[in-house]
């Protein structure tokens, strides 16, 4: 017995000490580091417009037809949409705002999808779009959904995200998150560091990715060095992935589609499936095309979208 306990009085302190070490290594690490962390309007020449309280940044193309606002996912700035928006702007008004905790928009919290929802409201009207179509891509499919329940769009479109809410990790968690300043170094290391985010976009992208370059993993982080990056994504933990039960999409929303990548390894393409029957909406498979599939094909996507905005 006193061996068990001078081995499990060993383990602790060896792994108090080792917490102790990631502490200090971290606080070194981002008082470093600090100074590469930059208002929103530093990283961006772009456009910005007030939408819910929140300084939001968007892109826009077209100059007639009817109005399609597209909602990017988790760390999704507006440019994953560029190539489809062109397309649709064709014949249509298009745009592409970056949700509250996203690319370039300025991160108020609280991250919510109330929050999302009141932002897209605010940017509607401030732009006095009427009821569009809204699209929403992953996580951004809660989005659209939520927006179309409040009545503010006339159709939606749901691209490789079902909607669905999944809850957060356990408390211990979140609250370790909450008080260190591991995220934050994370972060750092994300916008330093290519290889953890060449994995993750090879996975989004699927199995026709295109060369990731330090280039393209660069246009994906650069965002993280957004002041208060690294506050939003903690908070977003604590919530987990916003969205509905089932129960909730089958009660009813605008005129909706789903469209899905063929390869998508992040949600299956059967989720997909099960969201166009919970919504009663056609389902559209986008051949080839992994998680990211506006990026796969993107006239493809936007031929679809344009489908879903005349249903």
């Amino acid at each position: 017995m006193r061996l068990a306990a001078k081995i499990i009085g060993w383990i602790f302190g060896t792994l108090a000490g080792l917490v102790v070490l990631l502490f200090a290594a971290s606080w070194i690490f981002n008082a470093a580091t600090a100074s590469r962390s930059k208002p929103v309007t530093t990283l961006w020449g772009g456009s910005f417009i007030e939408a819910g309280g929140v300084k939001t940044a968007y892109q826009s193309w077209g100059t007639h037809g009817t109005p399609i606002v597209l909602l990017g996912g988790f760390l999704e700035p507006t440019w994953v949409w560029q190539k489809t928006a062109e397309s649709l702007a064709k014949d249509h008004r298009v745009y592409a705002l970056d949700l509250d905790g996203f690319g370039y928009t300025e991160r108020t919290g609280p991250w919510t999808l109330a929050h999302w929802g009141d932002q897209v409201q605010g940017f509607i009207a401030a732009l006095h779009l009427g009821n569009p179509t809204v699209v929403g891509h992953s996580l951004g499919a809660a989005v659209a959904v939520e927006v179309g329940q409040r009545g503010i769009a006339s159709r939606i479109a749901l691209v490789d995200g079902d909607a669905l809410a999944v809850g957060g990790p356990p408390h211990f968690v979140t609250s370790i998150l909450g008080h260190t300043p591991f995220v934050t170094s994370m972060v750092e290391l994300a916008t330093m560091w290519d290889y953890p985010a060449r994995a993750i976009l090879k996975n989004a992208y699927g199995p026709h990715h295109p060369p990731i370059t330090h280039a393209l993993v660069e246009a994906w982080t650069r965002p993280l060095l957004a002041d208060n990056a690294a506050a939003a994504l903690i908070g977003m933990t604590r919530h987990g992935i916003a969205g509905f039960t089932r129960e909730q999409l089958q009660a009813g929303t605008p005129p909706a589609t789903v469209i899905w990548g063929e390869f998508d390894n992040v949600d299956p393409v059967a989720s997909g499936r099960q969201a166009a029957a919970d919504l009663h909406a056609p389902f559209v498979e986008i051949k080839g095309a992994g998680h990211v599939s506006m990026l796969g094909d993107p006239v493809a996507v936007a031929h679809a979208i344009d489908a879903a905005s005349a249903r």
